[in-house]
């Protein structure tokens, strides 16, 4: 059977551009009604008719709505692996490192209300879980905060962390995280501190040299633990 060519022309065929803009509404619509509703709450009719496209196109491009929800989980963020690879290198030193690692938390920042609404989702995720939190810890904040523990065994020249190391990195990512997690909160107790032009630029100066201040105090408590066993051994 001979298909007729279309009238209408080249012009009026989804382009893959098109294509790639629908999948993005998407997973915009997705994410603002996943954080705001949760899973189980948000209908593929509700998201479609946010990204103004129709319930099929999410079967398209994502499978179905839970296809949708992964691509919204782990898309919205940076790939660990690339952030990793911000602070992980050898040749850093610890401040190049402690950089690295805050750009990883504060450049999501500057996309404003999407920022906020990851960090919702997370949270949603953690109270009416789906599997996908388990999966990210495992994954992503696994790996990230190894590579974390890897640059302080470096600097410290140990080779074996120990639970004072891996407290210390908690400590550190802690506060990258308290930036997304109490983002609301500043606002309200201390709004000057994200409403200036260049005030991720100063988080970032800040954070780095309160980041390398704990990291000095750890380094004193590991000389004076040293020496303390020195003399006991005397």
């Amino acid at each position: 059977m001979t298909v007729a060519p279309d009238p209408r022309g080249d012009a009026h065929r989804p382009t893959r551009q098109d294509g790639e803009q629908s999948r993005e509404r998407l997973l915009r619509a997705g994410l603002a009604l996943f954080a705001q509703n949760g899973f189980a709450k948000t209908s593929t009719r509700e998201i479609a008719e946010s990204a103004q496209t129709n319930v099929a196109a999410i079967s398209y491009y994502f499978g179905d709505k839970a296809g949708l929800y992964r691509a919204v989980f782990f898309e919205s963020q940076g790939s660990p692996a690339d952030e990793i690879a911000r602070y992980s290198g050898t040749e850093l030193s610890l401040a190049q490192a402690l950089r690295g690692l805050y750009a990883s938390f504060l450049e999501p920042l500057k996309q404003g209300d999407m920022a906020r609404q990851c960090m919702k989702l997370h949270a949603r995720e953690m109270i009416e879980p789906t599997g996908l939190w388990e999966e990210e810890i495992r994954t992503g904040i696994r790996p990230m905060h190894e590579a974390l523990v890897a640059v302080l065994c470096r600097h410290f020249g140990v080779t074996q962390a120990d639970d004072d190391v891996q407290r210390l990195a908690v400590c550190i990512a802690g506060l990258g995280v308290h930036m997304h997690v109490g983002r609301d909160v500043t606002d309200v107790i201390a709004p000057s501190l994200n409403t200036q032009p260049d005030s991720l630029d100063l988080w970032m100066e800040r954070l780095v040299m309160y980041a390398e201040a704990m990291v000095a105090a750890e380094s004193r408590r590991r000389k004076r633990n040293t020496l303390s066993q020195g003399d006991r051994k005397k």
